[in-house]
């Protein structure tokens, strides 16, 4: 409300704008509706501004300072309706010289927690403003809701991993923030995220980074640690590691309702970004359980889950958390099945211990004392057969098909339950 004129709204945003390596300062515009939301639309995180004729004031701490970013000045700029501007950089020298500025963290490149450390404290953190360096794994969809009182806003999701933790979920309200996370490359992004808000979800019994007003993301630091985690990141998304840690994050397997077809699974993953589950009434057509046991059965790190041999003292994964430490291995089933149904195939699902060894009645301390033959007659008991099968399907662009399977529970159909459900696998969705 402006107090010079009754009756008159007005209307402020803020954000923040840095020149050299060292310095940034907070600036506030103040107008009129159209004013204040033309010049917020009229440029965007990492864009070079110019802003002419602002009023420097003094910070205070105790009023709206304090929901903006810490700054090493103690000085703010306020623009202005009447007498300042804001306009997009035309020079460019002068762009080409800013521009790097931007992948330089506001804080201390070493002052962080990783993922780790984070669960590690747990509670004790709730409440309390950090700054996190990590990668990004997956970017979710952009929420629109409207609250009690007719505000409009949004938010989204994105997990977050390093070599410490598989995914930890950061939540974003602010529009220009979305915008940029948005942009990110699941998989190929590092972050380093200034003053994130600690809590504790009671609803997901787990710590959530929230990036608040006082936040600042720096997308792909030009740092050491930074250059560290994302050698890490390349490593882990070649090797399928990120994969086989998204197989991890399971719902229970009755949960799983949705029945699809293999072609409609398909589709699905490449419109929708995210993992989902599913059930599908289809053939195994592919179980090599007669191959070489080595081949069936394999050892892997209990921390990075990269393949070993049973003899191996430490890990060989250069990335490995427990690189160079004496290695903590388990060996189990490790199989790439085929599934089929009338609709086309879904090539290489994973199908690995305990879940393998449900599925075939059989441990792997067991598999590996059979002979051929009885192998043999272990594969013929599922090839070729429909089965009632859980899966959990991960898009994975890097794929020829797009798509990896991680299968959650395998059991020998019942006819009555596959005609009940044709319908529904007959029906496009």
């Amino acid at each position: 409300m402006d107090h010079q004129d009754v009756g008159v709204d007005r209307f402020t945003f803020s954000f923040t704008i840095k020149d050299s390596p060292e310095f940034f300062i907070n600036v506030s515009a103040w107008g009129s509706d159209g004013h204040v939301n033309g010049l917020a639309n009229s440029f965007n995180i990492g864009d070079c501004v110019t802003v002419e004729n602002p009023l420097v004031a003094t910070k205070d701490l105790e009023k709206g300072d304090k929901f903006c970013p810490p700054t090493p000045s103690p000085f703010r700029l306020l623009v202005t309706e009447a007498h300042s501007r804001v306009l997009l950089c035309a020079d460019v020298d002068t762009i080409d010289r800013l521009l790097p500025l931007i992948h330089l963290p506001v804080k201390d490149p070493r002052d962080f927690y990783s993922l780790g450390d984070i669960v590690a404290n747990g509670q004790a953190l709730d409440g309390t403003m950090i700054n996190i360096l990590a990668a990004v794994k997956v970017v979710g969809e952009t929420k629109q809701f409207t609250t009690s009182d007719g505000r409009h806003g949004q938010r989204l999701e994105a997990k977050l991993f390093d070599d410490s933790v598989s995914s930890f979920l950061l939540v974003c309200w602010d529009r220009e923030a979305i915008q940029l996370l948005q942009t990110l490359i699941p998989r190929e992004s590092v972050l380093f995220v200034a003053d994130a808000k600690i809590s504790f979800d009671s609803f997901r019994s787990s710590m959530v980074a929230t990036v608040s007003s006082r936040s600042i993301i720096t997308v792909n630091p030009d740092t050491r640690e930074a250059s560290l985690l994302f050698s890490y990141v390349k490593e882990a998304s070649e090797s399928g590691l990120l994969d086989q840690d998204e197989a991890l994050e399971d719902m229970p397997v009755e949960s799983i309702t949705d029945v699809y077809t293999v072609v409609q699974l398909k589709q699905k993953a490449q419109e929708n970004p995210e993992a989902f589950f599913g059930i599908t009434y289809s053939f195994v057509s592919k179980l090599d359980l007669d191959s070489s046991p080595s081949k069936v059965v394999r050892t892997r790190c209990s921390r990075c889950h990269f393949l070993v041999t049973e003899d191996m003292q430490s890990c060989t994964n250069q990335q490995c958390p427990g690189a160079g430490q004496l290695t903590s291995a388990s060996t189990g089933f490790d199989l790439l099945v085929d599934i089929s149904d009338h609709t086309g195939t879904l090539q290489a699902c994973s199908l690995r211990s305990p879940v393998a060894d449900k599925t075939l009645g059989c441990a792997t301390e067991e598999f590996t004392r059979l002979t051929g033959d009885e192998r043999t007659a272990l594969k013929w008991k599922f090839l070729l057969e429909r089965c009632k099968i859980h899966v959990k399907i991960l898009p994975s662009p890097r794929l020829k098909a797009g798509v990896r399977a991680v299968i959650l529970a395998c059991s020998l159909a019942d006819p009555g339950e596959v005609k009940q459900h044709m319908s529904a696998l007959l029906q496009p969705r």
